[in-house]
């Protein structure tokens, strides 16, 4: 198991600490309290972060409740397709509903269907709140997805405390509750797992770049969906744990546009070599017509 610690300040969350950041100091605003110095960490913040654990097993047993009110465990969404796991809480007003709506939207923009080549499992990390909201938020988010049969791939879960507390140390993330504002302090976060519910990936934010997002899924899948180009585009862009993206690997870029420079070359000289040869049977065939 590859593991690297993110905290929320660090420069695989800076995006995320900067969002985090932002309702912490209007908590502290509200309620009189002045801000810590820059290089201390808002007592809020001391244990938020994402802490990644490519390659580990989520507990397939953890029991949940799904938007219609079964009992399920995660265990039941494994073995079919790769997945898209996201921490939420239903009553936040803030970062859970730009992560929800920034996923939505880059779902809509790959041509991956939810239900058909993976699925989404959104978890509620608050025990207080209910299958009911779970089904209220899925209606709202399926309905701004806006892709047939969605409904069958977006699962929204709430469960208890125990089974909560097992699933976001397995996927290390962690978050703080305040009391006073009623609110949780948390990064954000999707992590994208393979059809045997092993962490390939996370994406950091609240807005997913479709490309980072389709590479993901083909690479959890073990390219068994995807199409040919999506191949190149694996050799070209790696996923960088640093920064949650993939970037571009020139070296490997220029080795394939020198590939391609030689096809090319040498396709140009064969057809060359097939018109001269036609050019000089031809010429042949009209020396021994007129020997004749």
């Amino acid at each position: 198991m590859i593991g690297t610690k993110y905290n929320s300040i660090s420069a695989a969350g800076v995006v995320l600490a900067v969002t985090v950041l932002s309702l912490c100091a209007s908590a502290q605003i509200n309620s009189g309290i002045t801000s810590p110095p820059v290089n201390e960490r808002p007592p809020l913040l001391q244990n938020v972060g994402i802490e990644q654990h490519l390659d580990a097993q989520i507990p397939p047993d953890l029991a949940f409740v799904d938007d219609a009110g079964r009992p399920v465990k995660l265990g039941d969404y494994f073995g079919r397709k790769p997945l898209i796991l996201n921490l939420v809480y239903l009553n936040c007003t803030m970062l859970c509903g730009q992560e929800l709506a920034g996923l939505a939207s880059a779902m809509r923009l790959i041509k991956f269907d939810a239900g058909n080549e993976f699925e989404v499992i959104t978890v509620s990390f608050d025990p207080r709140e209910t299958p009911a909201m779970a089904a209220a938020k899925k209606k709202d988010y399926v309905g701004r997805y806006g892709r047939a049969n969605a409904a069958a791939g977006w699962h929204f879960l709430t469960g208890q405390a125990p089974a909560i507390d097992a699933l976001t140390k397995a996927v290390g993330f962690q978050y703080q509750y305040d009391s006073k504002t009623n609110q949780y302090a948390h990064a954000t976060a999707i992590m994208v797992l393979t059809p045997q519910g092993r962490i390939s990936r996370y994406l950091y934010g609240v807005d997913f770049p479709p490309k980072d997002l389709r590479l993901g899924l083909v690479e959890a899948s073990q390219e068994k969906i995807g199409n040919p180009v999506d191949a190149v585009l694996l050799y070209c862009y790696h996923y960088n744990p640093e920064t949650g993206k993939y970037g571009a690997v020139i070296s490997n870029i220029l080795r394939l546009a020198g590939a391609v420079t030689i096809l090319i070359i040498g396709g140009m000289l064969l057809i060359l070599w097939r018109l001269d040869r036609s050019a000089t049977r031809k010429a042949e065939s009209k020396i021994s017509t007129y020997a004749q």
